[in-house]
């Protein structure tokens, strides 16, 4: 067994642990060794957004110990960047254990004298966000896993701009973090008088912010019957989006009943993601059924929407999160300029790996269009360094979220619910669909087509594998893909952007990531990326030619698949 593995568990044999922890370490020991391994092997690290992953006993599992002690350590670095004077926000989502670990979590900042905000009951991870500005914290957690299996929890850390860490701040709580070597390193009780709990007034709150983003609420009172199917997917949706509708004045609401209620199991999907046919069939069937006008579903912690439209044939799809955003992005653009509210210093946000249409969109429009690495904490880093200077309207990402508005600083499908459903009602107040939109918008900027390819490689070898790949891609690029040439290769690693075909070097100025890019001379681009909560390598195709009218929509559509299924072929996936 490894070594460091045999000394963690040793410590927990021997250490103040509960005695359920120490008799659940000796079962395996006996009947499942290869388990008791993975679950002590390591540390399980602290990143730059917090931890991720399974429930269970041991120093590689999300628990009472690995949570209390990573909240100490960032009790610790809050207390040294702030002095005395700290409050902090705490929520959860529905996942199970999330309670337990949201009080945890409470508990352990309140006894090292810290103000904390906890929710009365789940709620979605954007309110967390929106409470930590609104009550003017330091700091949040969210106890949440997203979109994972059901084996997951997790613990998301933000900062006083009720967004996830950047530099200098995540690193450094990272070392603090790792300095709670002991469990009796941390504060776990004492200081219950510091916790305050908060609920309808907060979500009061949240949900006039969210109405103060819709541009035009004449044209939701005119189709206040627009018919909308919602699923939450047993998350905590169910607690804010039917009243956000309810608030932009649609009244035709129609809930997928057998998802309506909080539940850690997910009894009903396989993978909690609205990313997912599987996961989505039963609110593409109530859609259906009802002949409805939209379907919308949202994860667990409610920051990722996926919708369902009518397509041209009459059937019933879902949008990939690329054209959802290019939605999104366009009418946030194209209806404030309509209402006269558009501002020359307007700005939208986009990560490298989501789709080059909306840069197109944004050019097209005179709209700077920035593009930052994935996660949505770079967004808020860059609405932060543009305020006073630009004025942010949206942010987006291919992975199915969206920011609409800066008063919160995290993905919100709350939001983005509302003003999806504002968007299909702008469209219908035209006699006309989001997908006729989605075809319209093809036909003026080209036809983009994108594509994720995820591969897992889990266990002790599943990052060394991912590390490999990555590095066999890095040293030996491609020279040709599908005969034709790759142009640009540009490695923010390394921070440097290469053209393969002249030599030219320059310098990529965004932080370090781990991401590759290959830009083919045809416009094509493909990105390699490791994910950074899942043992997974990600693939992102991006294809594109004119589409000529909307009658050759799909025999286009068929041809720019064809181009990605022969170019993941001869990369090897």
């Amino acid at each position: 067994m490894n070594s460091v593995a045999i000394t963690n568990i040793q410590n927990w044999l021997h250490g103040n642990y509960d005695q359920s922890f120490k008799d659940e370490i000796l079962k395996l020991q006996n009947e499942n060794p290869t388990d008791l391994e993975d679950a002590f092997y390591r540390n399980l690290e602290f990143g730059t957004g917090g931890l991720r992953g399974i429930m269970g006993i041991g120093t590689n599992r999300i628990n009472k110990y690995t949570i209390g002690m990573a909240t100490q350590g960032y009790a610790n670095y809050l207390k040294k960047c702030f002095g005395k004077d700290v409050s902090v926000a705490v929520a959860h989502d529905c996942r199970n254990n999330s309670r337990t670990f949201a009080e945890i979590t409470a508990n352990v900042f309140a006894a090292n004298g810290i103000k904390v905000y906890l929710f009365e009951s789940l709620r979605p991870t954007p309110e967390l966000s929106f409470a930590i500005r609104h009550y003017g914290c330091k700091g949040g957690v969210v106890c949440t896993a997203s979109h994972n299996p059901k084996e997951y929890n997790g613990y998301k850390a933000y900062w006083d701009d009720g967004a996830q860490m950047v530099a200098p701040h995540d690193k450094n709580v990272i070392i603090e973090v790792e300095k709670i070597v002991n469990v009796d390193e941390v504060n776990w009780t004492g200081g219950e008088q510091n916790i305050t709990i908060i609920g309808k007034e907060t979500d009061e709150a949240y949900l006039s912010m969210v109405k103060g983003l819709s541009i035009y609420p004449d044209v939701c009172e005119t189709q206040h019957d627009l018919k909308i199917v919602y699923t939450p997917i047993h998350g905590s949706g169910i607690m804010l989006v039917p009243k956000a509708l309810k608030m932009f004045g649609f009244d035709n609401v129609h809930i997928v009943e057998a998802q309506a209620t909080p539940n850690g199991d997910f009894p009903t999907v396989n993978y909690p993601n609205p990313e997912e046919k599987e996961t989505m069939s039963m609110g593409l069937a109530q859609a259906e059924a009802l002949n409805a006008d939209i379907l919308l579903g949202t994860d667990p912690d409610a920051d990722r929407v996926g919708i369902g439209v009518k397509n041209d044939k009459g059937e019933w799809i879902l949008m990939n999160g690329n054209q959802t955003a290019l939605l999104a992005f366009n009418y946030m653009i194209e209806a404030r300029k309509a209402k006269g509210i558009a501002k020359p210093n307007d700005m939208v946000v986009k990560t490298i790996v989501t789709t080059n249409m909306i840069d197109a969109i944004a050019k097209r429009n005179e709209v700077a269009c920035y593009n930052v690495l994935t996660g949505f904490k770079w967004i808020a880093s860059l609405i932060k360094e543009k305020e006073g200077k630009e004025n942010y309207i949206v942010g987006g990402e291919e992975s199915f979220g969206l920011m609409i508005g800066d008063e919160i600083r995290d993905k919100d499908a709350v939001s983005a619910v509302a003003l999806i459903c504002e968007m299909a009602a702008y469209e219908k107040n035209k006699g006309r669909s989001l997908f006729d939109k989605l075809i319209d918008l093809y036909i003026e900027y080209g036809f983009y087509k994108e594509h994720l390819v995820s591969i897992t490689k889990k266990g002790m070898n599943g990052v060394a594998e991912i590390a490999e790949m990555m590095e066999g891609y890095r040293k030996n690029p491609p020279a040709t893909i599908c005969n034709i040439s790759v142009q640009t290769l540009l490695d923010y690693e390394l921070q440097k952007g290469k053209n393969l075909l002249t030599g030219e070097e320059w310098k990529i100025d965004l932080p370090k990531s781990n991401v590759l890019q290959f830009e083919l001379e045809d416009g094509t681009k493909i990105s390699a990326r490791p994910s950074g909560t899942e043992p997974k390598i990600k693939f992102y195709f991006s294809v594109n030619m004119p589409l000529e009218n909307a009658r050759m929509f799909h025999e286009t559509e068929k041809i720019l698949d064809d181009k990605i299924a022969k170019m993941m072929i001869e990369i090897g996936l």
